[in-house]
């Protein structure tokens, strides 16, 4: 009965695909079944016919946003509030964040509070030529791509995968508690508490981390609202660029598409490539200039047409950061699509439900304890040489990395598990 009514109410409503992808998956075929998990994953079903509209990316798009009285409710940027330096915290059950609009969840406060240190990052924001840096991993024959790489791009991402040198080490690095698994349409929480039960407290204070953390915060999270990019904003952006740029997994990135004559010889011209294809603004929801490849893939929007949803949000350190906040409800793992084992401890690649500010993200998937600069490699990697399905081996995790374009822009990326 409760599945009759919540499809009449699908079809009165306009339809949840999500839910309604998931429940079809076993009726229909191999490629079928894969598009419909990407569909739910992402949040973006309508990926589709936006590739076939302009690159301009705004003409013809639904206009339906809400009324401009609806902005005063709806967060601007937002600040870095509930983490302070020689503080623990993030979460207070006594004292529950509620700023700028945001509701916190508070209910499932993490096992062991944790300390993020943001003394560095107000340096972040100075000019990226005045900054320091870790040093640059030094060139050697594993940074090379072989020809069987260049032929197979496959080998490349595990490749990739094996350069993840700053990839984190369940159990020494970080615990996570998956609780209970669950159906993609099923609502009620299976998760007991926090998926993320500590952290390092060396993790954060990463070269690439730390900056990747400070570049969260940029952003309105809400689809279809401008982006206000400050000056200081920018060089944020390119310190983070020159930082990850001195990695293996960006230097091996290079040189592939080099070899393959995507870029040319000059680094710097590389980096002006990684910044416009992860920074520069576009349209998404029908409003110019009001998303980007890294705030979609990585920070995560809150889609208004219709009913809310999260869209994007596939980081795990974003993840924890909003858990720690309590912004995020982890509600439990999604089982997987076909038998095989169940996510532990270990597991590194997850297909997870929660809830970001009170909205609902039925299906994501994240890669745990991979580096900012991996995750940066990879789907580059997959957006110049690869297409929408690029099926690779990432370590012992059979993945389709999806890949969504938007025009000549990425419009999301993300993992999916195969087995």
């Amino acid at each position: 009965m409760e599945g009759l009514v919540k499809g009449l109410l699908d079809v009165a409503l306009g339809g949840d695909d999500d839910d309604r992808n998931q429940r079809q998956e076993d009726g229909t075929d191999e490629r079928s079944r894969s598009t419909s998990w990407a569909q739910v994953v992402s949040g973006e079903e309508d990926h589709e016919q936006n590739n076939r509209r302009s690159e301009g990316g705004d003409s013809g798009r639904n206009q339906n946003l809400g009324s401009e009285s609806d902005e005063s409710r709806r967060p601007q940027k937002i600040a870095n509030e509930g983490y302070e330096d020689g503080r623990q915290g993030g979460y207070n059950q006594s004292q529950p964040e509620a700023e700028d609009g945001w509701e916190t969840v508070g209910k499932k406060p993490p096992r062991r509070h944790q300390q993020v240190r943001k003394d560095n990052w107000d340096n972040f924001k100075r000019p990226a030529s005045e900054q320091e840096y870790s040093n640059e991993v030094e060139d050697n024959s594993q940074l090379e791509p072989t020809q069987t790489e260049l032929n197979d791009l496959g080998k490349a991402c595990n490749k990739l995968w094996e350069l993840d040198y700053n990839r984190l080490t369940p159990g020494k690095d970080y615990e996570i508690d998956c609780g209970e698994g669950k159906k993609s349409y099923q609502k009620q929480d299976m998760a007991e508490g926090s998926l993320f039960t500590w952290l390092s407290e060396d993790v954060l204070t990463k070269p690439t981390i730390s900056r990747f953390c400070s570049l969260l915060d940029n952003y309105n999270p809400h689809e279809g609202y401008k982006e206000q990019v400050t000056s200081q904003e920018k060089q944020e952006q390119a310190a983070f660029i020159e930082e990850i740029c001195r990695t293996a997994p960006i230097k091996y990135l290079y040189k592939y598409l080099c070899a393959k004559g995507v870029v040319s010889g000059d680094y710097q011209e590389f980096k002006g490539l990684l910044t416009s294809l992860w920074f520069d603004l576009y349209g998404r929801g029908g409003t110019s200039s009001c998303s980007s490849a890294f705030e979609h893939v990585f920070v995560g929007e809150i889609k208004n047409r219709g009913e809310q949803s999260v869209s994007g949000f596939h980081n795990w350190l974003q993840f924890y950061m909003e858990e720690a906040k309590g912004r995020v409800d982890y509600q439990g793992y999604i089982f997987p699509r076909r038998r095989g084992e169940t996510p532990d401890l270990e597991t590194q690649l997850l297909t997870l439900q929660f809830e970001w500010n009170g909205v609902l993200k039925s299906v994501s998937s994240t890669m745990i304890g991979v580096s900012p600069e991996f995750e940066i490699a990879l789907y580059t990697l997959c957006f110049y040489m690869g297409g929408e399905d690029n099926y690779v081996e990432l370590g012992p995790y059979y993945v389709n990395i999806k890949c969504y374009r938007l025009g000549n822009k990425l419009g999301s990326a993300f993992p999916i598990a195969e087995s």
